[in-house]
């Protein structure tokens, strides 16, 4: 059975391949690794082969690892479902956020991080396909009205979007939810007269085809760390 340090060093080569035949640079894709349900020395192993970025579901299991490992050269990205009243732990734990899906799940954030005095990134959740099973917000009116109010933000800062496609969904289809967020992406870069967006989009599963239409970071677990129980 292959390690962590093969399977990551396998996914990065799928990354630098996808990328190219997109022609694009490597170096512009991230490679965020999701730990979930996985020990603090999985991460450890992963980190010891040159990886910065990881992911969690749940803002406990983030603390928790967080603590264990103190390595202030680690990166760690809320990924999962944000309740509003883990919004303030979400924010002192965080280095970015990328389930933001409501306005009110903003504000706690935005007021979570003043009181820390941190400055956190965040990404808006956008479920582009709809699906009732998912979170995220829905039609792109919501997207932009939450989006116009990001510039009044002063410690909580709109770094880009995210979004997963359905488990059944063919590589079309899968390519066609991630060109939509590409797209809608761009409309609001040029909205908001940002330099640049970040494009949360592509798991283990469908993480090429998403490199292939924009995706700037890829969330990885399975293909790295090995099957959840």
């Amino acid at each position: 059975m292959a390690g962590i340090a093969e399977n990551l060093g396998a996914v990065l080569s799928r990354i630098k391949d996808a990328a190219s035949r997109a022609c694009r640079k490597p170096g512009d894709v991230k490679l965020l690794a999701v730990s979930k349900n996985f020990p603090p020395e999985a991460v450890a192993e992963a980190s010891a082969c040159g990886q910065r970025l990881f992911g969690e579901n749940r803002v406990q299991e983030l603390e928790s690892k967080r603590s264990a490992l103190d390595n202030p050269s680690l990166e760690w990205h809320m990924i999962g479902h944000l309740q509003s009243n883990k919004a303030s732990r979400a924010a002192r734990i965080s280095d970015c956020i990328h389930s933001i899906d409501s306005l009110d799940l903003m504000c706690r954030v935005e007021k979570a991080c003043a009181a820390e005095g941190r400055r956190i990134k965040f990404l808006l959740e956008f479920n582009v396909s709809e699906e009732e099973s998912k979170f995220g917000i829905r039609g792109k009116d919501d997207l932009l009205r939450i989006c116009d109010q990001t510039p009044a933000l002063v410690h909580a800062e709109f770094a880009g979007l995210m979004t997963m496609t359905p488990l059944s969904a063919s590589e079309d289809e899968q390519r066609r939810i991630f060109s939509s967020l590409r797209m809608l992406s761009e409309e609001i870069r040029l909205r908001l007269s940002l330099p640049s967006i970040e494009l949360s989009m592509g798991m283990s599963s469908d993480f090429e085809a998403a490199i292939r239409e924009g995706s700037t970071i890829v969330r990885i677990g399975t293909a790295i760390f090995g099957g959840r129980k």
